[in-house]
């Protein structure tokens, strides 16, 4: 019979934007791989109680605020383990090693999967993306006009972009999408064109994001490990082949009724989090969404919000 362990674990960041990790003992499952601190709930403990007992324990801190980040649940075969993990925006200490584990501090993008056991993956992924994604918006076809807007948009703060122009023809897309990238790299963004994968490979860019119906006809990941690729989904089972492809990131919509798709009807928030439960990668929220709805998205275990005319305009 599987054993079944809830387990809290923590994203601890530095001021150099490193994050915390930490060796499992040998002799333990999965030993000698990194992990992020943590370890299982005690008896009617909360995650956010179990976390704060455990960093105290393992590394000498205590937790002053922290906020969900994700929710994975992985089958090891021998063992089912469901992690709720945190982003400790705030701490008390120094922390260190006080069971003796070799414990490092290393950048998200520096991170190497194979070194981690296979639940702690989609948090690595989780970790390497932002909390706001912008689905560029307006007239494409005024190319002077639509990179004069990005430009201001990406000075605002906005780091990842998802180059949306359906009506474009390639060429026309592709010169956009080699202005788009200038700006992104000048502001250090990532630039991800939604366009078919196979013309993705020939122009700069950080990544890919697939349509749905995309998504549906793909029977393996598109691009390899260094570029980004996600996918817009609308239901359980979307989700689940997004995961299934090794996705990095999935957009959920409608949260809420939308302009640009009223027949669609909104998820709302309960059901996005039912949705994002299982899903086994970061999920952004989508649909009538903007900055001002950040903390009810991480409270229902959300990545971040993504949006067109939230941030367009922001």
């Amino acid at each position: 019979m599987n054993g079944h362990i809830h387990v809290a674990a923590a994203a601890l960041h530095d001021p150099q934007g490193r994050v915390l990790i930490a060796k499992r003992p040998e002799r333990v499952h999965q030993g000698g791989r990194w992990e992020f601190p943590g370890g299982k709930l005690e008896p009617g403990e909360t995650p956010a109680v179990a976390l704060a007992r455990e960093l105290k324990e393992e590394l000498g801190i205590r937790v002053l605020s922290s906020r969900p980040l994700i929710r994975v649940r992985h089958d090891y075969g021998d063992r089912h383990v469901l992690l709720d993990v945190h982003r400790v925006t705030g701490y008390a200490g120094d922390p260190h090693g006080r069971e003796g584990q070799p414990i490092a501090w290393v950048h998200p993008d520096a991170m190497d999967p194979a070194t981690f056991p296979a639940a702690d993956r989609p948090i690595i992924s989780a970790l390497r993306l932002p909390e706001c994604y912008l689905i560029t918006g307006e007239d494409p076809r005024a190319p002077d006009r639509f990179m004069d807007r990005l430009d201001r948009t990406l000075a605002r703060g906005i780091r990842l972009v998802q180059l949306r122009a359906h009506n474009l023809g390639d060429d026309d897309y592709a010169g956009l999408a080699q202005g788009a990238f200038r700006l992104c790299a000048r502001h250090g963004a990532r630039l991800l064109l939604n366009r078919d994968p196979h013309l993705v490979r020939d122009l700069p860019c950080h990544g890919l994001h697939l349509t749905g119906w995309r998504l549906a006809a793909l029977a393996r990941r598109p691009l390899d490990d260094r570029r980004l690729v996600g996918a817009s989904c609308h239901t359980a089972q979307d989700l689940a082949h997004a995961a299934h492809l090794g996705l990095d990131y999935a957009l959920l919509s409608p949260v809420r009724a939308t302009r640009s798709h009223p027949d669609a009807r909104p998820l709302g928030w309960t059901r996005f989090a039912a949705l994002v439960e299982g899903a086994g990668l970061p999920v952004y929220a989508l649909g009538g969404l903007g900055p001002g709805d950040l903390d009810v998205a991480f409270a229902h275990g959300a990545q971040g919000i993504a949006a067109i005319r939230g941030f367009w305009r922001y």
